[in-house]
């Protein structure tokens, strides 16, 4: 079984055992668990072929929005990511095209529920949840809607602690405390009603929202729609990239923060965005070896402190670096990267070749603003925040659902006042870019006792300073985003240490000997991993040795989830000590690159098109995206371009065709496939069902 016995930050509850099978073997899940993570934690990462090659199909995208981890269970085809186990469920992998129960299935017939409020909220993440919050203030009947079983988008999946502001974002909290807090909030406002397991469908041209909300089908008409609906991964395309065992970094983060399902033992990342950094170290929380993390860009676009932190970890970064393929013979086995130059043209004989069985894409994301559109077309009056809007941080994603908020209330007639303009300001803090990295500056302070800011990088963050009951951390200018120096008093209290969400400060004391003083640092990983007496590897801000210290000392801080390691040092290097290296990430000698193995690198993960067929078309004078999906198919599956589109976009670009030239794709009226029966209500027996409905003639 590969679960997750014990986290040094989630806990770990004990549940009831449900019992099914795959493929004839009896398996065991957790009681409430959807059927990927069953599966993943009783070792299949192959859930079914696809019916073009009978290539091999696992999970992509683990939220329902993809139909790459299609299984048939009891008869039915389901998504095994968002489809729950039950007790005796029959699954099997799905293979060619399904055959459905003979029986008609039908049980019921109904009318959609039809109902109407003031505002109607798509989306349950940072940006929905401050959003509703507001309107709720105001007494305003307001209805979220998300698609998950708990309220908080992909706060729920965050184990660390955030940056911004404490006063304006929680900032020093953890992402899954952020979560609970938002929904906590909303229990006060009586005319907010939050309803989870519900997928919007479309908004369609008479105003109204169509919602399924379990086996039940709405239809909600409000006076105003906010969308605040996030944002999907991208993808690459490279030879192997459909592999079982390659997907992006919120299906892996699905498996492990939320499911507690440890999916891999070797994980290799692409990516250095705040993305893939954070995905690295929550593998290495998962006890997961991360043997490496690529970023095609002379430096990670992420925060320094994430790529920091990970380096002090062992794990190796490797920068202007690309990836040349995965290989596997049925799933991930291998993975093999190159150096590019200034042009990002692979450099011959850079290639390494790492052996991993999980590689995460985390290359960006991509607006999920489909329902603003529709609303906007429709002649609603429509609204979005957060990630749907602009790709930026969960701290500034809250504040701009409170503005998106404001603008509904004055759409509403019910604030006529302008919302404060400090909030737009403090927005573009918050979503602004890493500034410049500044160099380690000043003497040693004479403080017998002091912290020692690892942090060089201008981001918006304040907890350091906020929270030491001296005042002697101060940001060194007048924004948010300056970065914090120390100047006055120490009593040594940790509070700095531990509430820092990059793990940048620790904390120098020399009071008892001047010249071999002790330095204590934040630890998030496993609680065995060390002890008191053992002696452990010290490196420096960027993960440089600094030679060997003892543990003299070991705190725990459960409120926090966090231990403070204490180790005695010499007095030269105290200073720059910030971490430990407890996990070394290794590649291979130089591996051969393919020549031309990209022309079968697949682009349309659906219908499994590739680039070469992709190439083609365009070659032959295609311009229409449509016209291309009739003559490939891409982009005709069943997630409705959802994944392939900007790579089709790109293959344009590629090619040298103007994105001016091109005609996109026509929208689908619907979000994510629907049983036809949901419309009138229909409910539909499983094969197990209907056997049993029988069994009692």
């Amino acid at each position: 079984m590969q679960r997750i016995a014990k986290h040094p930050v989630l806990p770990v509850e004990t549940r009831n055992k449900v019992r099914f099978t795959f493929e004839g073997r009896g398996m065991e899940a957790l009681e409430g668990e959807v059927i990927s993570s069953a599966l993943f934690a009783n070792g299949v990462k192959i859930f079914s072929e696809h019916k073009k090659g009978a290539a091999p199909q696992g999970i992509f995208c683990a939220n329902g929005q993809c139909a790459q981890c299609s299984v048939i269970a009891d008869g039915l085809p389901v998504k095994a990511c968002v489809t729950k186990v039950t007790e005796g469920m029959t699954v099997s992998p799905l293979k060619g095209t399904p055959k459905l129960p003979l029986s008609a299935c039908v049980q019921a017939f109904g009318r959609p529920i039809e109902l109407e409020t003031d505002a109607l909220i798509i989306g349950g993440g940072p940006s929905g949840l401050a959003a509703a919050a507001e309107l709720g203030r105001l007494n305003v009947k307001t209805i979220v809607l998300d698609d998950k079983s708990v309220p908080g988008g992909k706060l729920v999946l965050q184990t660390h602690k955030f940056f911004g502001s404490v006063e304006d974002c929680y900032a020093g909290t953890r992402g899954i405390d952020i979560a609970e807090k938002l929904s906590e909030q909303l229990k006060e406002f009586p005319s907010v009603s939050v309803w989870t397991g519900s997928t919007c469908l479309a908004v369609f041209s008479d105003k109204k929202a169509g919602v399924l909300r379990g086996d039940a089908y709405h239809l909600i008409k409000p006076k105003v729609l906010i969308s605040a609906t996030g944002a999907r991964e991208k993808s690459l395309v490279f030879p192997g990239n459909t592999l079982p065992g390659v997907y992006g970094a919120g299906a892996f983060q699905t498996l492990v923060n939320r499911d507690l399902v440890r999916p891999a033992k070797r994980l290799f990342v692409v990516g250095g965005g705040n993305v893939g950094l954070i995905a690295a170290y929550h593998a290495l929380q998962a006890g997961i070896e991360v043997v490496g993390l690529i970023e095609a860009m002379p430096e990670c676009g992420g925060y320094k402190v994430h790529a920091d932190k990970i380096r002090r970890m062992g794990v190796p970064i490797y920068t202007r670096h690309t990836i040349v393929r995965a290989d596997g013979k049925k799933e991930l086995e291998s993975v093999t990267a190159t150096g590019v130059d200034d042009k990002f043209r692979p450099v011959p004989g850079s290639e390494r070749t790492f052996k991993a069985d999980t590689l995460l894409i985390a290359v960006g994301l991509n607006p999920v603003n489909e329902f603003h559109k529709q609303a906007v077309e429709a002649g609603m009056e429509a609204f979005v925040c957060g990630d749907a809007e602009e790709i930026a941080e969960a701290s500034a994603a809250m504040f701009s659902g409170k503005i998106a908020a404001h603008k509904a209330l004055r759409a509403l007639g019910i604030m006529a006042m302008e919302t404060p303009q400090f909030w737009f300001e403090r927005l573009e803090t918050l979503k602004s870019r890493p500034g410049g990295t500044l160099p380690v500056t000043g003497a040693r302070p004479d403080n017998p006792v002091y912290p020692v800011l690892h942090c060089r990088q201008e981001i918006p963050c304040n907890p350091c300073v906020t929270v030491c009951p001296k005042r002697s951390i101060k940001l060194s200018g007048s924004s948010i985003t300056s970065v914090p120096r120390f100047s006055g008093e120490c009593i040594g209290c940790f509070k700095c240490l531990i509430v820092c969400p990059g793990l940048a400060v620790a904390l120098v004391d020399r009071r008892k000997d001047a010249e071999h003083p002790l330095v204590s640092l934040p630890f998030e990983m496993d609680r065995g991993l060390v002890a008191k007496g053992d002696k452990v590897a010290l490196t420096d801000m960027e993960g440089a040795d600094l030679g060997q210290a003892e543990v003299t000392d070991i705190r725990d801080f459960k409120a926090d989830s966090t231990l403070v390691l204490t180790v005695r040092t010499a007095g030269d290097i105290a200073d720059r000590v910030a971490g430990i290296k407890l996990f070394s990430g290794k590649g291979s000698p130089a591996a051969p690159a393919l020549e031309g193995a990209d022309d079968d690198a697949v682009v349309c993960r659906c219908e499994r098109v590739t680039l070469g067929e992709i190439r083609s078309a365009i070659r032959g004078g295609v311009r229409d995206m449509n016209q291309l999906k009739a003559i490939t198919r891409a982009g005709m599956g069943a997630c409705g371009s959802k994944t392939c589109e900007t790579l089709l976009l790109s293959v344009f670009r590629s090619e040298g065709v103007p994105l001016k030239e091109v005609t996109g794709l026509s929208r689908r009226p619907l979000f994510v496939e629907t049983p036809l029966g949901a419309f009138s209500n229909v409910k539909c027996a499983t094969e197990r069902e209907e056997k049993a409905s029988w069994s009692g003639f």
